[in-house]
């Protein structure tokens, strides 16, 4: 098989997602990693056949680009084998942001993080993850108290970027996801700056393999 690597690398976590749904949806492809760059973006590694990845990156990108991501991509084919020493990044732990800055997609572990009623419901056509997205922590906490105040969702974790970029992950079924992130995002306004506030019906396995811990 002629396999290739592609990377799509974005502003923002959001924007990163939404991408990397698009593309997981689009093409059989696997992901690598997911790495936090110094300037607010992540770049999302993503392996295939050459075909699947050239598709699956111009839907990212499409996707990223849509959202103000301000996406780079590329595709490189046949990646050379000494290359892959600076390619593929090691386990990395950022005490500036006191994180994890390399992301690895933990597929396996899905079943023993949560019992088979709420797997049957990551499963559903009414699942969703929400996410909102701010410069500033007095933001996202106002913002995620009132996205949980207005619908019965549930915080699936928290990411830094640095810079003052914080997301919070939430999930449940899409009505209750869509209210709660509209109801979050009106309170960033005087408190932050709002970066992105998006919902995902029915996320890939992708995207679930790379979600943060609470």
């Amino acid at each position: 098989m002629n396999h290739a690597l592609g990377l799509l690398e974005t502003t923002g976590l959001t924007p990163a997602l939404v991408a990397l749904d698009a593309m997981a949806k689009t093409a059989e492809v696997r992901v690598l990693q997911a790495e936090v760059n110094d300037l607010l973006g992540v770049c999302i590694k993503i392996l295939g056949d050459v075909a699947a990845v050239q598709a699956a990156i111009a839907a990212g990108q499409a996707a990223a680009d849509g959202m103000g991501g301000r996406p780079v991509v590329d595709v490189i084919p046949r990646p050379e084998g000494a290359a892959w020493a600076a390619i593929a990044s090691p386990p990395e732990f950022n005490p500036l942001i006191q994180q994890d800055v390399v992301f690895f997609p933990v597929y396996e572990s899905m079943p023993q993080r949560a019992n088979d009623k709420e797997q049957a419901v990551e499963k559903s056509a009414s699942y969703a993850l929400g996410l909102i997205e701010t410069q500033g922590f007095t933001a996202v906490f106002e913002a995620i108290d009132s996205a949980c105040k207005a619908a019965n969702v549930e915080v699936v974790g928290k990411e830094k970027l640095g810079g003052g970029y914080v997301t919070v992950i939430i999930r449940g079924d899409v009505a209750a996801v869509k209210a709660a992130v509209e109801a979050g995002k009106t309170k960033v306004d005087g408190l932050g700056k709002l970066i992105a506030a998006h919902v995902i019906p029915r996320p890939s396995d992708a995207v679930l393999g790379l979600l943060p811990k609470a």
